[in-house]
């Protein structure tokens, strides 16, 4: 393929110790744990997860709860750090995670916007060149000097949304967030994702709705218990998920 490559994941396994038993406080927690009377399972979030995505690609991550999506976009994001194998990442990455990341939740929604503008690495002036679009793209106009702790769920996800899609970054982790908010504004945010995908920005891409993924992503990483169950394009693989869970 004369595309290169975006993202690199590499024999990826992430291991997490969950506590075998219940605690009626957390100081007996501490005390016990201190005493290393605490016992421990090992719950393998991923296990052996090998995948390239290539510059362009928008690849969907399927699966049910608790298949390990969410780990593996963490994984490439940064945010966790593999227990076996490696993630390589070329470019620049706006990951769209978890709702209200990176905000702080006591400012107001401008002061986040120039907030989280400095966290993605845009300089001040960037992000004032940027503001006017990220007001009208979340329709927040009339709640930018509003603290985002006041603010629904869905005004929290159009505010993230705006401002994680400005410019074009290589790379964008969309986990989840388009199903928050109604359904005019997740046709807005499909169509500016396009948008990106047209100006070269590669898309990593988690959604419960298959809907959703069949008609943003060419390609797809099913995963099954933290395994690669299949790796493909959209159509077919899509098509087996659904009659699996007929």
């Amino acid at each position: 393929m004369d595309r290169p490559v975006m993202i690199q994941v590499d024999h990826v396994s992430m291991k997490f110790n969950l506590s075998s038993e219940k605690f009626d406080s957390f100081k007996e927690y501490v005390i016990k744990s201190i005493k290393r009377q605490v016992s421990y399972d090992e719950f393998w979030a991923l296990k052996d997860v090998s995948f390239e995505v290539y510059k362009g690609d928008a690849l969907g991550l399927i699966g049910l709860n608790g298949s390990g999506k969410s780990t593996m976009l963490k994984t490439i994001a940064g945010v966790l750090k593999p227990t076996k194998g490696s993630v390589q990442v070329y470019g620049s990455m706006a990951p769209l995670i978890e709702l209200g990341a990176g905000f702080d939740m006591d400012l107001t929604a401008k002061e986040n916007v120039f907030l989280n503008g400095a966290i993605l690495g845009y300089r001040r002036e960037e992000m004032e060149q940027f503001y006017a679009d990220i007001v009208q793209f979340s329709e927040l106009e009339n709640f930018m000097h509003v603290p985002v702790k006041n603010f629904s769920s869905g005004m929290v996800s159009r505010l993230a949304f705006a401002i994680a899609t400005i410019g074009t970054p290589d790379i964008l982790i969309v986990d989840e967030v388009l199903s928050v908010g109604d359904f005019l504004f997740q046709q807005k945010c499909e169509a500016r994702i396009r948008s990106m995908m047209e100006k070269g920005t590669t898309i990593l891409f988690v959604s419960h709705s298959i809907d959703q993924v069949k008609r943003l992503c060419n390609r797809i990483v099913w995963l099954d218990h933290g395994n690669v169950k299949m790796l493909g394009d959209t159509a077919s693989i899509c098509s087996q998920y659904i009659q699996s869970q007929g």
